[in-house]
């Protein structure tokens, strides 16, 4: 029987099931960066497939490193002016106990910690994709740290640290549209304005080299962004992590259908690519919003992402920047819409009492995503093209013109994704295949 009176709240314990449930979580999004190197390997020519790989995998790498450095604590530390944390006890993940909680939840720090690093890690591997097939792997291994120190440390504080500019305004991001999605998709279109256009860009064929390896990296993503989503409540006790991932699951059918459906009635034809883009279009733009809307809503969301992702990509052949991948087209333009839309259908039935303007809110919250949106989009653009201005002159951030056109795997990693000398008449025939494959390609260019 319940006391007749409470005096105090009880402080939040340790819970073992939310424990567990957030580092399978946490593992499902680590699997997202893999799932994410084999979604644009298969879309490049295939003389990019493993530096493309690369630039995802190299991320695990050095953003976990910065981020037990400082990382952590630069996002999530205590606040400095509403745009940067910090937390000395956090330097190195020094001084944190096994048992102690986040606070005013039931799981530990380190948990926190560990999650929160898989979103680190993914975001500028999301980049990549839109650099494919010409910036040296060194250059785009120090852009990562640079990148990662001066803009996605502190935009995670504005949106999801305690004193964030964003967080206190009441911007709604559930799991990364601001600080993810638009984060990488405005920093791809700052870096490839000032590196430039892929050789032979709008007159070469640079169709996917492996389509089913686009299929299997969505199928992976996919199922990754469960626990990306789903995972950012941080727990699984009142039921709002069950909505976001029933969310995930709506929007993300309902953009690929409605991708498939407006490339049918524009071109003529469903494609796997086209499937595999929607999908990932309709991630992106449930990613802020699937905590605030119903399943109703989900569906708009994912619809309305799907036509537009969809529309979105083509603006590059149009105003001519090289979005290689159409990181621009997806992310950016996907997580905006997500973003955006949740001052639209917002509920008041999920993670807040919110609403949207179509649930009697007005417009009141709609602003509020617009600031959080337009802010983080300048603020990633321009510090972005400054990071890479700065390296393109000094170190250089592309390869040289004969590199990319025999093939940045062969320059950059002395290695070729796939061995055809067994196959075909052995290898002196595939080696004269791909010289005069190359040199083909060589006299296109020089023509």
């Amino acid at each position: 029987m319940a006391p007749a009176i409470t005096l105090a709240a009880e402080a939040p314990k340790l819970s073992a099931a939310n424990t567990g449930f957030m580092l399978i979580c946490s593992a499902l999004v680590m699997l997202m960066t893999p799932g994410l190197a084999f979604f644009y390997g298969g879309m490049v020519r295939v003389k990019s497939t493993l530096n493309m790989l690369m630039m995802s995998f190299i991320s695990l790498g050095i953003v976990t490193i910065l981020w037990v450095l400082y990382g952590f604590s630069m996002a999530f530390g205590t606040d400095s002016g509403s745009l940067i944390g910090w937390n000395s006890d956090w330097v190195g993940l020094s001084n944190i106990g096994l048992t102690q909680l986040w606070d005013g939840y039931t799981i530990p720090i380190f948990v926190f910690l560990v999650f929160q690093l898989m979103f680190a890690i993914i975001t500028p591997a999301l980049i990549s994709g839109a650099l494919a097939d010409r910036v040296k792997f060194s250059a785009w291994a120090l852009f990562i740290a640079l990148w990662a120190t001066v803009v996605y440390f502190p935009v995670a504080h504005w949106v999801w640290g305690a004193g964030g500019w964003a967080f206190e305004l009441g911007v709604i991001d559930f799991a990364g549209g601001t600080a993810v999605h638009i984060n990488a998709g405005a920093a791809a279109l700052g870096v490839i304005l000032v590196i430039g256009k892929r050789i032979g860009f709008k007159k070469d064929p640079m169709r996917p080299h492996s389509l089913p390896l686009v299929m299997l990296g969505a199928g992976l993503l996919w199922f990754g962004w469960f626990g990306f989503n789903a995972g950012s409540w941080l727990g699984n006790d009142d039921g709002v992590g069950a909505l976001m991932f029933v969310n995930t699951q709506i929007a993300t059918a309902a953009a690929m259908l409605a991708w498939l459906a407006y490339e049918k009635i524009r071109h003529g034809a469903f494609t796997t690519l086209g499937a595999a883009s929607g999908a990932v279009a309709g991630l992106v733009a449930i990613t802020p919003a699937g905590g605030a809307v119903s399943p109703f809503g989900a569906i708009a969301v994912g619809a309305i992402a799907g036509v537009l992702c969809a529309m979105a990509v083509g603006l590059k052949y149009k105003f001519g920047y090289d979005d290689s991948l159409d990181v621009v087209g997806v992310h950016l333009v996907g997580g905006v819409v997500g973003s955006l839309l949740i001052g639209l259908f917002a509920s008041g039935k999920g993670q807040s009492t919110v609403e949207g303007l179509f649930y009697g809110g007005g417009l009141t919250q709609f602003w509020k995503q617009c600031a959080g949106v337009f802010a983080v989009l300048a603020y990633s653009l321009i510090v972005s093209a400054i990071l890479a201005f700065i390296l393109d002159k000094t170190i250089g951030m592309r390869v040289t013109e004969d590199d990319e056109v025999a093939g940045i795997d062969q320059a950059e990693h002395a290695e070729t994704a796939y061995d055809f000398s067994g196959a075909g008449g052995g290898a002196a025939k595939t080696a004269a295949v791909a010289a005069a494959a190359a040199g083909a390609e060589s006299k296109k260019v020089d023509a």
